[in-house]
C-alpha cells in the first residue's frame, strides 16, 4: 500500500494549519510528519489497501488551529481529535463530506457553541463522542493555578459549552440509526430535557453505550429504555432524574456498567441490580435520599466496582460480602452502615480501594483488612471503632498501601516501634491522615516514610519541637493545626536556638516542593523561616494563632501563593512590598500583630484579592 498524492496533499495542509498550543497560545509548529516519506506510514494515519486514508488519530497532542483539509479525505472512516485545545466552534467544518465516517471523537478539545446539523447527516456513524469539552480548560487551569476552583471565573467558552438547540437532540440522532456508542457528556440538551429518553429508546435501537452526564436532563427515566436490548453501559451522572421507573431492574438486566451519581434519586434502590449476573460496575453515590441495604451476595458475583457513598443506604455489611472476589473498588463512605466489619472481607484479594469512612462501624478493625495483598487506598475515618493499636501494622506483609485515612479514630501509638523489623514497611505510603486521633507525640514510624506527600496530624495533643525526621523532602501538604507544638526546629546537641533559626539550618527549608503548610493555633515562637517566601510552589500558608515574632518574610518567589494567614502573632515591622508579586493572592490576614505601616493601597494590583 502506497500513499496516493491526493491523500498526501490534504494531510500536509493539515500539518501546516495545526500547531502545538498547550496553554491555548502558539507554542511550536506541528511537525509530526516528514513530507518525503510515505504518508501511510505517518504516526496517527491509517490507510486501506489502495492507499486511501481511512483513519486519523491526533488525540491528546495539545493541538490548535484549523483542520478543514481533513474534509477532503472522503474515504475517511475514523477521526479522533480528542484531548486537544482547539477553543473554537464547529460551524465552519463540512462534516457532511465524510459520508463513510463510522467513528467520530472530538471529546475534551474545548469546542463550544451549537453542534452543527451536518453531523446528523453521517448515517454510517457507529460511535459519536462530543463529550467533556470543558476538561481541556480544567487541565490548563489546574496546572497554571493549583487550587483554582474556588478562585476563578472560568472562561466564557466554558460557561457556554457545546449545546443542542438547533438542531436539537432529536434532530441530531434521528438519522444515526447504526449508532452503538453515544457520548454527549456536558453537552447542554436542556431544550429537550424531558423528551430525550423516549427519543433515544425509539431511534437508537442498536445502542450499547449511552453516556449523557451533566446534560441538564430531567427525569424520571422512561420505562421504554427496556427497548434498548443491547444496552450494556448507562451513564447519566449529574442530571436531576429523581425517580427510577418501576421496570428499572428489567432495564438493567443486560448492563455491565451503571452510573447514576448525583441524580437527586429518591425512594428505595432495587438492590436486585447488585445481584445481576452481568453487572460489573455500579455507582449511585451522591444521592443522599436514596435508601437501600446490601443483599446477600451469591458466590462468584461479577461486581468489580461498587460505589454507594453519600447515599442513605444502611444496615450491616453481610458476611457474604466476601463472595465479591472480583471486587477492586468498594466505596461506602457517608452512609448509615453500622456493626462490625465482617471477617470475610479477607477474601477480597483483588481489592485496591476501600472506603468505609463516615459511618457507624464498631468493634475492632479486622487485621485482615491490612493484609489484603493489593490494597492501596484505605479510608476508615470517623467511625465508632474500638481503640486501634498501631502494633497491628508492625508485622504485616505485602503491604502496598499508598493512601491511609485513619482520622477521627482513637489510636494507641506505642512510643517506640521495632523499625528494624524486616516486615515493617510503609515504603509505598504517600498520603497519611491522622487528624483527631488523640495522638500526643510525633509517631516514630514516620521516620521510614521516605515517599510521603501528604501528612495530616492536626487536632491532636502533640507538644514539643517538630523532630527533624518529619521534614521529608517529598512532602507537599503538611497539616499540623490545633496542637501544642512549640518549635519548628529540633535543637541538636551543642546548638543554640539562635543558630537553629538561620535559614540554612532550618530543616523546613529542605521542603522545596511544599504547597500547603498549616501549623495554625500552636505555641510556635521565634521567627517565620525566610525560606517560605522563596518556595515557588507554595500556595497556602497558615500560621495564625501562634507566638511568632520578628518581621514577615519577603515573598518574592512564592508567586503562586493564594492564602496567607499570620494573624494573632507578635509580628513587627512593615508589610513586605514583595506581596505585590503574589498575583494569585486571594486571602491576606495579618490582623492582631504589632505591625506598624501605612495602609497598603499598593495591594490594589492583586487581581484576585477578596
Amino acid at each position: 500500500m502506497q500513499c496516493l498524492d491526493d491523500q498526501r496533499s490534504p494531510l500536509l495542509q493539515l500539518q501546516h494549519h495545526l500547531y502545538y498550543a498547550p496553554h491555548f497560545t502558539f507554542s511550536s509548529k506541528f511537525e509530526l510528519w516528514h513530507p518525503n516519506t510515505d504518508c501511510c506510514s505517518w504516526e496517527g494515519v491509517t490507510c486501506d489497501a489502495y492507499g486511501h486514508v481511512v483513519g486519523i488519530d491526533l488525540s491528546y497532542k495539545n493541538l490548535s488551529g484549523s483542520f478543514h483539509s481533513i474534509f477532503n479525505l472522503h474515504r475517511l472512516q475514523r477521526l479522533n481529535l480528542a484531548g486537544n485545545n482547539f477553543n473554537t466552534t464547529l460551524f465552519s467544518y463540512g462534516f457532511d463530506k465524510l459520508q463513510n465516517l463510522t467513528h467520530l471523537n472530538l471529546s475534551s478539545s474545548c469546542f463550544h457553541g451549537q453542534i452543527p446539523v451536518e453531523i446528523s447527516f453521517l448515517k454510517t456513524l457507529v460511535s459519536l463522542d462530543l463529550s467533556n469539552q470543558d476538561s481541556c480548560y480544567l487541565r490548563y487551569y489546574k496546572v497554571l493555578y493549583p487550587g483554582f476552583y474556588n478562585r476563578f471565573s472560568l472562561p466564557y467558552e466554558l460557561q457556554q459549552p457545546l449545546k443542542l438547540e438547533n438542531p436539537n437532540f432529536k434532530t441530531l440522532i434521528k438519522n444515526l440509526r447504526f449508532l452503538t456508542e453515544l457520548y454527549l457528556d456536558s453537552v447542554d440538551i436542556s431544550t429537550q430535557s424531558a423528551k430525550w429518553c423516549e427519543t433515544t429508546s425509539l431511534v437508537l435501537s442498536n445502542l450499547r453505550v449511552l453516556s449523557l452526564s451533566n446534560c441538564d436532563l430531567e427525569g424520571p427515566l422512561c420505562s421504554s429504555l427496556s427497548r434498548l436490548s443491547f444496552l450494556s453501559k448507562l451513564i447519566l451522572d449529574g442530571n436531576p432524574i429523581s425517580y427510577l421507573p418501576p421496570n428499572f431492574l428489567e432495564i438493567s438486566s443486560r448492563l455491565v456498567s451503571l452510573s447514576l451519581r448525583d441524580c437527586n434519586l429518591n425512594g428505595h434502590f432495587p438492590t436486585g441490580i447488585l445481584l445481576l449476573p452481568k453487572i460489573q460496575s455500579i455507582d449511585i453515590s451522591g444521592n443522599d435520599q436514596l435508601m437501600g441495604q446490601l443483599p446477600e451476595f451469591p458466590a462468584n458475583n461479577a461486581l468489580q466496582s461498587l460505589s454507594l457513598s453519600y447515599t442513605n443506604f444502611s444496615g450491616k455489611l453481610p458476611q457474604s460480602i466476601g463472595n465479591l472476589k472480583f471486587l477492586t473498588d468498594l466505596h461506602l463512605s457517608g452512609c448509615n452502615f453500622f456493626g462490625p466489619i465482617p471477617s470475610s472481607i479477607a477474601n477480597l484479594s483483588h481489592l485496591v480501594n476501600l472506603d468505609l469512612g463516615y459511618n457507624y462501624f464498631s468493634g475492632p478493625i479486622p487485621k485482615s483488612i491490612l493484609e489484603l495483598p493489593r490494597l492501596e487506598w484505605l479510608y476508615i475515618e470517623s467511625n465508632s471503632f474500638s481503640s486501634m493499636k498501631l502494633d497491628m501494622f508492625v508485622h504485616l506483609k505485602n503491604l502496598s498501601l499508598s493512601f491511609l485515612h485513619l482520622s477521627f479514630n482513637v489510636i494507641d501509638f506505642p512510643k517506640q516501634l521495632p523499625l528494624n523489623d524486616a516486615n515493617f514497611s510503609f515504603s509505598m505510603l504517600r498520603v497519611l491522615y491522622l487528624e483527631s486521633c488523640n495522638i500526643s507525640v510525633f509517631p516514630e514510624f514516620l521516620k521510614s516514610l521516605e515517599n510521603l506527600v501528604v501528612l495530616d496530624l492536626s487536632n491532636n495533643k502533640i507538644s514539643g519541637a517538630i523532630p527533624n525526621w518529619v521534614w521529608k523532602k517529598s512532602l507537599r501538604y503538611l497539616f499540623l493545626a490545633n496542637n501544642h507544638i512549640s518549635s519548628l526546629d529540633q535543637l541538636l546537641p551543642n546548638q543554640s536556638s539562635t543558630s537553629s533559626q538561620t535559614s540554612l539550618a532550618r530543616p523546613i527549608c529542605n521542603l522545596s516542593k511544599l504547597r500547603n503548610f498549616n501549623a495554625s493555633h500552636n505555641n510556635l515562637s521565634g521567627t517565620i523561616p525566610n525560606c517560605l517566601g522563596k518556595m515557588n510552589d507554595l500556595y497556602l500558608l497558615d500560621l495564625q494563632g501562634n507566638n511568632f515574632s520578628g518581621m514577615l518574610p519577603k515573598f518574592s518567589k512564592a508567586t503562586q501563593l493564594y492564602i496567607l494567614k499570620v494573624s494573632e502573632n507578635r509580628l513587627e515591622g512593615k508589610l513586605p512590598r514583595s506581596l505585590a508579586e503574589c498575583t494569585q493572592l486571594e486571602v491576606l490576614d495579618v490582623g492582631n500583630n504589632k505591625m506598624n505601616d501605612t495602609f497598603p493601597f499598593w495591594l490594589e494590583k492583586l487581581p484576585y484579592l477578596t
